[in-house]
Order: C-alpha cells, then sequence, then structure tokens
C-alpha cells in the first residue's frame, strides 16, 4: 500500500482518488490532537461523559454473531478499563475487551460528529480539506483496547481512517473479492482471517488482502466498498470522517452510519429475493438451471461495464 507525503488537496484529487484505491497520507496537519490527545487529557477535558461501548469476552469483535453487550459508563471508567489486563470489576469477564465506537445524540437519527459531539475536543483536529462541506456526512469517534479485532466490513461512503494515538494493523479487501467473504450484509461471516476456517469459507484463500500499520498522525483513504479489517495492536484513538461522493439522493435517507446499501442497489437485491422465490415454483433442475442464467447475465454484465 503506497504511503505518500505530503499531500496536497490538488494532488489528493486528481491523482490518489481517482485511482480508487487506498493510500496512507503521511505529514498532513490534522491538529494538535495527535500531542495533546493523551490519557490524562481526555480525562480532564471529557472524562464525566457518558458513552456507550461494546464489551466482549472475546477480542475478536462479531457483528454477525453478536458476541458483545453494550454498556454506558463514563469516558473516565472506560479509558481505565482499557489501560488494565485484567478487570477487578467486570460485565462479562475479567479478560474482557472493550470498543467506543461514538454515536449522534440519538442513535436512531442522528450521524456522528466528533466536534458536535465532543465540543471540548473540537479545535483539536483538523479535518484535511479533501471534500467539501455539502459532502460531509459524519466524523467517529473511536477508542478500543489493545488486541481489539473488529469484524471485516466494507462502507457505502468514502472515509479517511486519522490516527491519534496507538497502533493500528488493516487489512482490506477489494469491492471485486466480495464472493470470497461469505457475507452477510454490509458484513464478513469469516471472523479470523488470519487462520479461517477452511471447511467453513472454503473460497476465502481467494481474497487478496492489502495490509498495511498505522502510527499517530498517519491518515489512511479507505475508498467506499473496500472491505476492511483493524486490529488494535496497542489501545488508542482513532477518528474517521465519511464523506458523500455520489448525489445525495442517491443515499437512504435512513442511514447514521455510513454502511446501508445505495438506494439502487437495495432496489435491485428485492428484485433477485422476488426473482428467487418465483423460481423456487420451478422443479429443481429447472430452478437450477435459470438461476445459474441469471448469474451468467449478472456476470456477463458485470464484465462489460
Amino acid at each position: 500500500m503506497p504511503i505518500l507525503l505530503d499531500v496536497t488537496e490538488v494532488c489528493f484529487k486528481t491523482v490518489i482518488y481517482p485511482k480508487r484505491m487506498p493510500a496512507i497520507l503521511r505529514s498532513l496537519n490534522i491538529g494538535p490532537c495527535v500531542k495533546k490527545w493523551t490519557w490524562d487529557y481526555l480525562r480532564q477535558t471529557c472524562g464525566g461523559r457518558k458513552v456507550k461501548i461494546h464489551v466482549s469476552p472475546s477480542k475478536q469483535m462479531d457483528f454477525v454473531n453478536k458476541n458483545f453487550v453494550y454498556r454506558s459508563i463514563t469516558l473516565d471508567e472506560f479509558i481505565d478499563r482499557i489501560q488494565q489486563d485484567e478487570q477487578t470489576s467486570f460485565f462479562l469477564s475479567k479478560n474482557e475487551k472493550y470498543y467506543l465506537r461514538s454515536l449522534g445524540d440519538d442513535p436512531r437519527s442522528d450521524v456522528a460528529d466528533v466536534k458536535r459531539d465532543f465540543p471540548e475536543l473540537s479545535r483539536d483536529i483538523y479535518f484535511p480539506n479533501f471534500f467539501s462541506a455539502d459532502q460531509f456526512f459524519s466524523s467517529v469517534f473511536r477508542i478500543s483496547s489493545c488486541d481489539v479485532q473488529l469484524w471485516t466490513h466494507y462502507d457505502v461512503m468514502d472515509n479517511l481512517l486519522m490516527m491519534i494515538s496507538g497502533v493500528k494493523r488493516v487489512v482490506m479487501y477489494e469491492p471485486k473479492d466480495a464472493l470470497y467473504l461469505y457475507l452477510q450484509d454490509d458484513k464478513s461471516k469469516v471472523l479470523d482471517i488470519d487462520n479461517p476456517d477452511t471447511v467453513l469459507y472454503p473460497e476465502f484463500h481467494k481474497a487478496v488482502p492489502h495490509e498495511c500499520i498505522l502510527h499517530p498522525g498517519d491518515v489512511l483513504f479507505i475508498p467506499a466498498l473496500w472491505f476492511h479489517n483493524v486490529i488494535n495492536v496497542e489501545a488508542g484513538v482513532a477518528v474517521n470522517v465519511f464523506w458523500r461522493h455520489l448525489s445525495q439522493d442517491q443515499y437512504d435517507t435512513t442511514d447514521v452510519y455510513g454502511n446501508k446499501d445505495l438506494v439502487a442497489a437495495t432496489r435491485a437485491g428485492q428484485i433477485v429475493d422476488r426473482s428467487l422465490k418465483l423460481l423456487d415454483s420451478l422443479p429443481e433442475e429447472y430452478r437450477d438451471f435459470y438461476a445459474r442464467k441469471l448469474i451468467s447475465r449478472i456476470q456477463t454484465r458485470s464484465l462489460v461495464t
């Protein structure tokens, strides 16, 4: 994965962005947050704020099978917990892991915006000037325990992952590898990407990983539809900035996380579901034949376009 230094707005828009490939952008000025956002500073600045966190007995958090629970605690307590290897007071187990993904005031209708949701921190962080104000969708404040691994998923919007503290390993897969990732909605069922179950997921090895290590101050450009799996090598803080790169009417107006499929794609999926139900009325050999014919039409259309 390329590491690019001192990227300007013009360079990003004319050289990097059109390639639709991930890139690490280094030496960008993302503000004093990289030096200021120590655990002590966060405690002093907004430690009393209530946050909703994921708690899991496993370091591999699984959104498909929901191996975690949500709990509301203060940021103070959360920071204390992620700095301990074992918990004397715990929700699930003494070795439980934690993950914070900030939410809007009403998680069902409000998108996250770190500058609005954590106003005490707003002056410390600068977003790269790579998109216009009307394209902005959300900015998500994240803190994770050491070793926490987040499920592989894709987003329908472009985003920049800004590393503030800690170290992350990010493993990415191209959109064209979707057939090998055993999807359920926007998420992969393959939890352990380093040691996958080859019986359950025999085709997974065909997906080609693109891997990088991110350090404080690094900014990773993640194009829409690129799958990403994030492993927190060290506990730390990061902020994602999402923006709409297509016309606004193509996005689901109820989407507050940036992961609902585009309106046209959702409708197409519904049509496929109805088509499959129609085929269910046929004898097995006809059902199999016409299903394969539909697949052939989709593959041919994809190759042509």
